[in-house]
């Protein structure tokens, strides 16, 4: 029993949602002491459906708060995502709906920023959802993104 549940807790790990790559940013707001509040461009692969690839914008909040970790980021943030490579269909048919595939902290313990996948069995297609929650209040701000599967 206890190897089952140690087992368990290791596939669950295996299962976590996916790490951004950063692809770049600008600043959009000077600030006089510490980084300046920029929007970030980061990508990452759907760590369950190879072929998919998403790209977030997402604010970014400077300053002394923002170079210590301690600042809280706005809840805005733009998804797009893409089919870059053959997506195997009776793969992404059967993917857990709905289900995080990324999540980042937005501040430092109590806001995150999170894509969501979808299944639309009827249309074929997954659609990914970001948004940023937070224990008291979440944001009603929010993206979607569409890969439509089976067409060229």
């Amino acid at each position: 029993m206890m190897r089952r549940t140690i087992l368990v807790t290791l596939l669950s790990l295996l299962a976590l949602p996916a790490w951004a790559e950063d692809i770049g940013s600008v600043g959009y707001r000077f600030k006089w002491l510490g980084p300046n509040d920029k929007i970030v461009v980061e990508a990452f692969d759907d760590p369950d459906i190879p072929g998919v690839t998403c790209y977030i914008s997402r604010a970014r909040t400077g300053g002394i708060k923002g170079a210590l970790g301690l600042a809280e980021d706005p809840p805005y943030a733009s998804i797009s995502c893409h089919q870059v490579a053959a997506i195997d269909a009776a793969k992404a048919e059967k993917v857990k709906s709905p289900h995080e595939v990324f999540s980042e902290r937005a501040s430092l313990i109590f806001k995150t920023t999170q894509v969501v996948r979808f299944w639309d069995p009827k249309r074929k297609a997954l659609v990914y959802l970001t948004y940023t929650d937070r224990i008291i209040e979440g944001s009603p701000q929010n993206s979607i993104s569409v890969v439509p599967i089976g067409f060229r």
